[in-house]
């Protein structure tokens, strides 16, 4: 599939972390981009979105929409299971019956974190928090509809540009802080919202459908998250590691969310780049920060 000439509607492209970076990206590529919001279409109600795409006729639909907030989503489960576990085969069917590709971002969350090497598209999910488990039921509902031309990416530890993130608050904390404590025991995968958009393009051109893993290479806690994003900002703070007792959440964080990036690899050819290279660009040029 070329991007070329293609109009692409990105559902939470307006505001979202990730959306917002799928809308420059597809821009960048020749595409029209459709950055929607609920003001312009719910995904709630389905034939609002059904109403949008009849009246704007999109070759691509893609849904970067869904519930966020883990803790506060074992208090409102029934929110979090209507965008993530609801809406993504709703969205698909709406795309079935136009013959057109759909997209959708899951999480690294669906894991318990019980591995201790990274999950490949092939682990069985085992999520332990509502989110996780709503995300979960999201794929489910995907894989069960059957249409073939559906690409589920999973995703995890987003930051970038256009929308505060964890590495943004970060180096806000280090302003006010000299010191600050950040968990060392939960180890994942960070991801450039950027680079995600930009080897989304790359599946998309080489007509992947199915499951992918997609991050940036490597792996480090939060901890190292943390610390590494300060000291590219050359922030005059120092970053503590501590463990997750530390810091009760309501929600189960899986202690190890690792994503295999392998089938990404074979599949484009291309390796993505390094977290520390990509988180570099977000604090020193996003951001304008320790350049």
């Amino acid at each position: 599939m070329r991007m070329e000439g293609l109009r692409i509607a990105v559902l939470g492209g307006r505001t979202g972390l990730l959306g917002q970076a799928l809308s420059k990206a597809f821009d960048n590529a020749g595409a029209l981009a459709f950055p929607l919001s609920r003001r312009d279409c719910d995904v709630l109600d389905p034939m609002s979105v059904e109403q949008w795409m009849d009246r704007n006729d999109p070759d691509l639909l893609i849904n970067a929409t869904g519930y966020t907030q883990v803790d506060l989503a074992e208090d409102e489960s029934e929110m979090a299971f209507a965008l993530n576990g609801s809406v993504p085969p709703l969205l698909a069917t709406l795309a079935a019956r136009r013959a057109i590709p759909f997209v959708h971002y899951s999480t690294d969350f669906v894991f318990n974190g019980r591995k201790n090497t990274p999950y490949t598209e092939y682990d069985e999910p085992s999520a332990t928090s509502v989110y996780g488990i709503s995300k979960a039921d999201g794929e489910r509902g995907l894989l069960k509809l059957g249409y073939k031309r559906t690409l589920i990416i999973r995703i995890s530890w987003l930051f970038g540009p256009g929308r505060t993130n964890f590495v943004k608050k970060i180096l806000g904390l280090a302003d006010a802080h000299k010191k600050l404590t950040v968990v060392n025991d939960q180890i994942g995968s960070p991801s450039y919202t950027p680079d995600i958009a930009a080897n989304t393009i790359r599946l998309l051109e080489k007509d992947a459908t199915g499951v992918f893993h997609l991050a940036n290479s490597g792996a480090t806690s939060w901890h190292g998250l943390a610390n590494t994003a300060v000291s590219l900002a050359n922030k005059d703070c120092t970053v503590s590691p501590v463990p997750t007792s530390a810091y009760p959440t309501k929600a189960f964080r899986p202690p190890y969310s690792v994503l295999d990036l392998s089938k990404f690899i074979r599949t484009t050819g291309l390796a993505p780049r390094p977290w520390e290279e990509a988180l570099e660009q977000y604090v020193r040029g996003d951001l304008g920060l320790g350049a």
